[in-house]
C-alpha cells in the first residue's frame, strides 16, 4: 500500500525526470549541437520547462504536502525533504506558466547571442536579448518578493539566507584585508611563469587532465569530460555528472586548474545519495558550498607544494622540452604568481575575489535599474581600471567573458567568494582531523580526503542549511579570518617579502 510519502517521492522523481532531462538538452547545446539547431533547440527546453512548472505547482502536490507537513510518522530525513518541497512549492506557485516558458526561451536565445558575440568580439550583439533578459529577472524579483534590496530575490536562488546587507559586510572585509596585501604582494620580487605560456599540445593537456580527475576518484564510469567554450559541470543523476574543461595550447594553466575545478564540483554531484533521485536530499545545499568543493581542490590542493610534489614529474615527462630546465620550486611560485589579470577563470586565487566583487556590483545596480545594459561595456572597463589598474582591450576580455548572464544567472557570482571562504575553513577542519593529510597529498593519495568531504558534506544533501552545516563541522558559521590566515601564511613563504608596515 503506498503511503503520503511514497506518493510525494514519486511526483518528484518525475519532475527531476523533465529537469534533467532539460539539463541533457542545455549540456548538448553547448557541446555539440550544431548552430542551426538554436531555434528548436530554444523551443524544446521552453516546452520542457512549461510541463516540469505545471507539475511542481500542481494542486494535488501542493495538498500531499500540506498533509506530509504535519504528518508526525515521518522521520528527520523525511521531515527536512517535506519542509524543503513545501517551501519550493509555493516559491513555484508565484510563476505562472508563461512566465517561466518566455524566461526560458528568451534564456536559450541569450546564450546564442553571447556566443556569437563572444566569438566575434561584438558585446552590442548580445545587448538586445540581454537587456529582454535583465527585464525578465527584475520581473522575478518582484514576483519573489523581497525585503530590502531586489538582489536578495535573486541571491535567495543560489545561496539561501544570503543578504546584499551581508554581503556588501563580506566584501568590505575583502577590500580592508586582502586588497593590501595584494599590494604588499606587488611590492616584492615577482615570480617568474614565462615557461607556462610556451606549446603545450592540445593533445598531450588533454590526457594529462584526465589523469588528474582519475586521481581526484572521478568516476568516469558516471560521468565523462568534453570541450566548451566555458568550463561547466552538469549533473543528470549521480550516476551520470559531466564535465568539461577548455584548452589553450599557449596557457598551461586554464587546462589544469579548469579539470580540477570542475572535477571538484562533479565529486559533490557523484557523492549525493542516488537512492533519494528526485528529493532534496540528494540536491546540494547551496551553490556556496558547491563552489567551497571546487575551490577546495583547485586551491588549497591543486595549488599546493604537497599536490604538485606527486604530480609535477608527471606533467614533466608529459612536456619535457617545455619543462625539463624548471624546478618544481620554480613551477609551484608560478602558479601561485599573484597579478591582476583581466580573465577570471584564470585568476590566481586573491585577485580572483576583485573580479567577483566587480561582478557583484555591477549585478545589483543591473538588478536596480541604476545601470543600462548598453553601458555595460564602458561600465565594466572602469571598474577593471578602478580595481586591478587593468585596461581592458575587448568585449571578448571583459564583459563578454563570463557565460552566466546568458544563462540569466545573476546572484551566481558571490557565491564563488563565498565558496573559497567556505573552503579555507573546511580544508582547516580536514588537516586537524586527518593527521597525515599532506603526506598522502605528496604521495598523490587523495582518497580520504574525498572520504572526509563525502562524509561531512556530500551525503547530507539539503539536511542542513549552508550556515548549520558550517557550523557542525568548524564549530563556527563563515568566517573570512579562515581564508585570510591561509592565504596570508602561504604567500609570504611564497613571496618572502620582510613584514613591514
Amino acid at each position: 500500500m503506498q503511503t503520503d510519502y511514497s506518493i510525494y517521492c514519486e511526483k518528484l522523481k518525475k519532475i527531476a525526470d523533465i529537469q534533467y532531462s532539460m539539463a541533457l538538452l542545455s549540456w548538448d547545446q553547448e557541446v555539440y549541437m550544431p548552430a542551426k539547431g538554436a531555434e528548436f533547440r530554444a523551443g524544446q527546453l521552453s516546452t520542457l520547462a512549461g510541463i516540469a512548472h505545471e507539475m511542481s505547482v500542481d494542486q494535488e502536490l501542493g495538498s500531499l504536502l500540506d498533509r506530509l507537513l504535519v504528518d508526525t510518522s515521518l522521520s528527520e530525513k523525511e521531515k527536512r525533504n517535506v519542509k524543503e518541497s513545501h517551501k519550493n512549492y509555493h516559491i513555484q506557485k508565484k510563476y505562472s506558466t508563461d512566465f517561466v516558458v518566455a524566461l526560458n526561451k528568451t534564456i536559450s536565445a541569450s546564450y546564442q547571442a553571447w556566443h556569437k558575440a563572444r566569438t566575434e568580439n561584438n558585446f552590442a550583439l548580445f545587448a538586445p536579448v540581454l537587456e529582454k533578459l535583465i527585464e525578465l529577472k527584475k520581473q522575478e524579483c518582484e514576483i519573489l518578493g523581497y525585503e530590502k534590496h531586489p538582489y536578495d530575490a535573486m541571491l535567495e536562488q543560489y545561496e539561501p539566507g544570503a543578504r546584499v546587507a551581508d554581503l556588501d559586510v563580506l566584501f568590505d572585509q575583502v577590500k580592508a584585508k586582502l586588497v593590501p596585501f595584494v599590494k604588499k604582494i606587488a611590492m616584492a620580487k615577482q615570480n617568474d611563469s614565462d615557461f607556462l605560456f610556451k606549446h603545450f599540445e592540445k593533445n598531450t593537456q588533454w590526457d594529462f587532465g584526465i589523469f588528474l580527475l582519475q586521481q581526484m576518484q572521478y568516476d568516469f564510469e558516471a560521468g565523462r569530460q568534453d570541450i566548451s567554450a566555458h568550463p561547466f559541470t552538469t549533473s543528470f543523476s549521480p550516476s551520470d555528472v559531466r564535465v568539461t574543461t577548455r584548452i589553450n595550447e599557449y596557457d598551461l594553466r586554464e587546462m589544469i586548474w579548469g579539470c580540477i575545478h570542475e572535477g571538484g564540483h562533479a565529486l559533490y554531484e557523484q557523492g549525493l545519495d542516488a537512492a533519494d533521485y528526485g528529493l532534496p536530499s540528494a540536491e546540494a545545499i547551496s551553490l556556496g558550498i558547491h563552489e567551497s568543493q571546487s575551490r577546495l581542490w583547485e586551491n588549497n590542493v591543486g595549488r599546493s607544494l604537497s599536490y604538485w610534489k606527486a604530480n609535477y614529474g608527471k606533467l614533466q615527462q608529459a612536456f619535457p622540452e617545455q619543462l625539463k630546465e624548471v624546478s618544481l620550486d620554480r613551477f609551484y611560485k608560478a602558479i601561485n604568481l599573484v597579478e591582476p589579470s583581466l580573465i577570471r577563470t584564470s585568476a590566481d586565487e586573491l585577485t580572483y575575489h576583485f573580479h567577483i566583487m566587480i561582478r557583484y556590483e555591477i549585478e545589483k545596480e543591473l538588478i536596480s535599474g541604476s545601470l543600462s545594459v548598453y553601458d555595460l561595456p564602458s561600465y565594466w572597463n572602469h571598474k577593471y581600471k578602478d580595481y586591478m589598474n587593468l585596461d581592458v582591450p575587448s568585449d571578448e576580455q571583459g564583459v563578454l567573458q563570463d557565460i552566466h548572464w546568458s544563462h540569466g544567472s545573476f546572484g551566481y557570482f558571490p557565491t564563488y567568494s563565498l565558496g573559497s571562504f567556505y573552503a579555507a575553513q573546511f580544508f582547516a577542519k580536514a588537516k586537524e582531523q586527518i593527521k597525515d593529510l599532506d603526506l598522502q597529498l605528496q604521495m598523490g593519495e587523495l582518497k580520504s580526503l574525498l572520504l572526509w568531504l563525502r562524509e561531512n558534506i556530500h551525503q547530507y544533501g539539503k539536511f542542513y542549511q549552508a550556515s548549520e552545516l558550517c557550523e557542525k563541522i568548524c564549530g563556527t558559521k563563515i568566517d573570512f579570518e579562515y581564508f585570510f590566515n591561509y592565504v596570508e601564511n602561504k604567500y609570504k613563504q611564497i613571496y618572502e617579502y620582510a613584514d613591514n608596515e
